[in-house]
């Protein structure tokens, strides 16, 4: 494990292999962790335990199983891990999906919450957008909660990937400590990991969009925060139109069920339906909007 190492690829342009690499040793280096491929059973043993301090799932439904790591690595999927020091603090799992190893789909990543602000998770996107580019992969997809404003903000504008479909209670009810009773709607998003784009937020260039800004060029709430700190439909007859989501979902899931649902189901038919419709996102303003550019109609 450490740095990561090209590998010989016909499929990846050398350049592009050289500077990703460069850019996942940049972040880890940043971040003060080391990060590389995990595949023996102890490691991934530990991987099981970090991801159950992440979500307590409380016996039930554990996010992963040691045993369901190690036959994934055994055919050749992703998992990697970060070290400070000797102790893993971060974790990715992914999986090729059809067709064959054109595609990897990232599965679940977690980071210890001691080491939040250190950049870690970041890092290990950029790692794994390295990992998949020297085996010739050039598209990552994940999915992540459309209501949690941090996750939007790091996904979309942090990694500048791009929304592709709003996925209602993908997972059903998961009745773990982060997801609680809600249902588990879900963004996925794809990462074209060969765009300049994504080439630039993997050496720090975020994808930026301001909501007040694009209201001041005319853009509309389609979803608004209410006065009682719940959702308030708005209307989506503009261009662009904005949707909100809650400053911290867990929170509010902890305090008041029925609000969590309220946003769920408000989120879901603004922003799911928009996406439905053949809008884009375009980006995510980390004050709390989703800025989405409705489909031209002739």
């Amino acid at each position: 494990m450490g740095a990561v190492t090209e590998l010989p690829s016909d499929a990846a342009d050398r350049s592009l292999v050289g500077d990703a690499v460069a850019a996942a040793d940049a972040a880890a280096q940043a971040a003060g962790v080391r990060i590389g491929p995990l595949d023996s059973l102890a490691d991934l043993q530990a991987v099981q335990q970090l991801y159950e301090r992440i979500w307590r799932p409380g016996g039930e439904n554990p996010p992963v199983t040691a045993d369901l790591l190690r036959a994934l690595t055994k055919a050749g999927n992703h998992v990697s891990g970060a070290f400070d020091g000797d102790e893993l603090v971060g974790a990715s799992v992914g999986f090729f999906g059809p067709p064959v190893s054109a595609e990897l789909h990232s599965h679940i990543a977690g980071v210890s919450a001691r080491m939040r602000g250190r950049n870690v998770g970041f890092a290990l996107k950029v790692h794994q957008r390295a990992w998949a580019l020297q085996r010739g992969v050039r598209e990552i997809s994940w999915t992540f909660d459309p209501l949690s404003r941090r996750n939007a903000y790091f996904n979309i504008g942090k990694l500048a990937a791009d929304p592709a479909e709003y996925l209602s209670n993908f997972y059903g009810q998961m009745h773990d400590a982060i997801n609680g009773s809600d249902d588990s709607d879900r963004l996925l998003v794809t990462w074209r990991l060969a765009s300049p784009e994504v080439a630039a937020a993997c050496s720090g260039g975020h994808r930026i969009v301001d909501a007040a800004a694009e209201r001041a060029a005319g853009a509309v709430p389609a979803l608004d925060v209410a006065p009682s700190r719940g959702p308030s439909a708005g209307h989506t007859d503009a261009a662009t139109v904005l949707v909100a989501v809650p400053a911290d979902i867990e929170a509010i899931r902890s305090e008041d069920e029925a609000r969590a649902a309220a946003w769920r189901v408000a989120v879901r038919e603004a922003l799911g339906g928009l996406i439905a419709a053949g809008a884009r996102v375009r980006g995510f303003d980390r004050a709390g909007w989703y800025v989405v550019d409705r489909k031209e109609t002739p």
